[in-house]
């Protein structure tokens, strides 16, 4: 059984997280801006499907990505250098979030439900929780979105609905991120196409110190410049 939360924000000891399902460590709470500010600089995040209550998960181990870290294949590489995108930062941000939320091909929505839009844009309109963008041709066709405290960017969702465009924003932000200096971009769940671009589990224990290293200092919330991305050296 996992704990169901009241109406203060506040989380039990990562140890009491399920094994199975990995990280599963509470439920209820709600998605106002106290709450989710709470459960980043914890490693906590909210998952959940519609129809669920809300429940929070602190998997171990984490997959994370230290931006310096960031791998440019080749190919990725030869796109970067052809400036086929033109890539922006929080210029859309609630059409990043539509598009992370629609359904995949040949399967259901995902689970950004209406009431994480919501919160998530709200984030946004305090500076918390940010998008990259690749245009082209005027047309959104991949991005990303998360929430930025301290020095750690908590990624969220992508999507591209052309070649290698999440890979694109991706670069930018690890890029941008560095020149910053952030610490690390948390990726929550390991998938083998986040590992290819340079992600690596480390246990929940080291995430964790590691946060109350990173989350705590860092650039007050602010959104980010509506500009399109300074061009970087790709060479």
């Amino acid at each position: 059984m996992i704990p169901w939360l009241g109406a203060e924000p506040g989380f039990p000891a990562d140890e009491r997280a399920l094994r199975e399902p990995n990280g599963l460590l509470a439920a209820g709470g709600a998605l106002t801006p106290p709450w989710l500010l709470a459960a980043y600089r914890r490693g906590i995040f909210p998952w959940f499907s519609e129809g669920e209550p809300i429940l929070w998960w602190t998997p171990d181990p984490r997959l994370v990505l230290v931006p310096d870290e960031f791998h440019v294949s080749h190919s990725l590489r030869k796109t970067l250098r052809r400036r086929r995108f033109e890539v922006r930062t929080d210029t859309a941000f609630a059409e990043v979030l539509l598009a992370c939320a629609a359904a995949r091909a040949g399967g259901p929505g995902t689970w950004i439900t209406p009431a994480m839009r919501a919160a998530y844009q709200r984030m946004h309109e305090l500076g918390w929780a940010h998008s990259v963008e690749c245009w082209r041709e005027g047309r959104l066709v991949g991005g990303l979105y998360g929430m930025a405290i301290g020095r750690v960017f908590f990624g969220e969702s992508m999507f591209a609905r052309e070649t290698d465009a999440s890979k694109v924003a991706l670069a930018h932000l690890a890029r941008l991120l560095a020149e910053r200096g952030y610490g690390m971009i948390d990726c929550q769940m390991t998938t083998a196409h986040l590992c290819s671009l340079g992600a690596r589990e480390v246990p929940r224990a080291r995430f964790t110190a590691a946060l109350r290293q990173w989350a705590h200092d860092g650039p007050a919330p602010q959104r980010w410049a509506e500009r399109t991305m300074q061009d970087f050296d790709w060479n």
